[in-house]
């Protein structure tokens, strides 16, 4: 802590082992390699570890960075994997886009928000943490500049409610705010921001960031469960184009988010947990899979929550599975309480919008497992 520190700094000054500049000695150094660093009573027992931060401090050869470029890996498309008939028939199948209608009462969102930002809202107010003390005995010019001549004598905290408060000097456009991370119109947020009790609203001059994410996320949920009894997807003429996959430039780390693969539409694969690498092994030595690949983030569904990025297109050896051709989201728990309600929200519109476009020949679901994902293509 900062107490220990200051002590630290104070015995290397008194033992010579750091001049004025802040750099250490040529004493320090002869004790280090004769094993005698004196730091005093107090540091006796960490006088090891002390001496390692030092020399990661001072000395170049510790602070040498790590080469990245050793086991930096870029992803190659394989273009012959792209072209297999697998890969061409599954694409064919899920490549098209959509457009989403919502058709629900906005008077009616507009009320379930008020009500929840009443129950719900919550935000915490901005203190200040107040330290006291004296400077009376200052034994030598070293202790006041370590600061070990300061004591502290008296901690406490204070209310800043009336001292930082959203006002002239900042200005928060909280409507455009919210409307621009809600998606709501501006007469919708202010009907809302007008309905809610006085005491909820007050809490912006509080803390106007907190307020704003706070609120926002609120107005999300209920929002998202609107979508979910509402929303209909209708098929574009529009569709993705393969040059999702060959212009952006993906990277990772071997062995720390990336893997060899010898069945994905690349040469690795780049993975966000475990599970996905788990869950990627077993697709890659499955006799019954084609090919697949970890869709970029360039394909995905629009939704009123946000955009969604499935993580696997799958296609399947004709005759092996019920279901050849399948897009799947991989999550590490299928407990549906621990699943956010607009996650929820974006999985309902990626199975409406796959069931818009593919006729029933696509099969989108949510798995925590490879296992799981056979269960349901058998």
């Amino acid at each position: 802590d900062d107490t220990m520190a200051r002590a630290v700094h104070y015995d290397l000054l008194v033992n010579g082992y750091v001049d004025r500049t802040g750099s250490l000695t040529e004493k320090f150094y002869k004790d280090k390699e004769n094993g005698s660093v004196n730091l005093g009573e107090d540091n006796s027992g960490n006088v090891t570890a002390i001496v390692e931060i030092l020399e990661s401090v001072y000395n170049a050869a510790v602070m040498m960075p790590e080469n990245a470029r050793s086991n930096n890996v870029e992803l190659k498309f394989d273009n012959a994997k792209f072209n297999k008939t697998e890969f061409q028939n599954l694409w064919k199948n899920i490549n098209s886009k959509t457009v989403y209608v919502v058709d629900f009462d906005s008077d009616e969102l507009v009320k379930k928000s008020v009500d929840s930002l009443n129950r719900k809202l919550r935000v915490s107010k901005i203190f200040f943490k107040i330290e006291s003390g004296s400077m009376s005995n200052i034994s030598s010019k070293e202790a006041l500049a370590s600061g070990e001549a300061f004591k502290r004598e008296k901690t406490s905290s204070a209310d800043s409610s009336n001292k930082i408060q959203a006002s002239s000097s900042v200005k928060y456009d909280l409507i455009g705010k919210l409307v621009s991370e809600t998606g709501l119109t501006r007469k919708n947020i202010v009907e809302i921001l007008t309905g809610i009790e006085k005491s909820v609203f007050d809490q912006f001059k509080d803390n106007p960031e907190e307020f704003i994410v706070k609120a926002a996320g609120l107005i999300n949920d209920e929002k998202a469960t609107a979508v979910i009894q509402h929303i209909t997807y209708n098929v574009l003429d529009e569709k993705y184009d393969s040059d999702i996959f060959t212009e952006p430039t993906i990277k990772g780390r071997l062995d720390v988010n990336v893997m060899k693969a010898n069945k994905h539409l690349y040469d690795h694969i780049l993975y966000d947990s475990s599970n996905e690498r788990a869950f990627a092994e077993k697709l890659d030595t499955d006799t019954n899979v084609a090919v697949y690949v970890k869709l970029p983030n360039g394909f995905y569904i629009s939704t009123p929550v946000g955009k969604y990025n499935p993580d696997w297109a799958i296609a399947f050896t004709q005759g092996s599975v019920k279901h050849v051709y399948f897009v799947a989201e991989t999550k590490g728990s299928m407990n549906s309480m621990q699943l956010r309600l607009v996650e929820e929200s974006k999985i309902h519109c990626a199975r409406e919008h796959f069931k818009a476009i593919s006729n029933g020949n696509v099969v989108y679901d949510v798995v925590d497992s490879y296992d799981e994902l056979l269960k349901l293509v058998r």
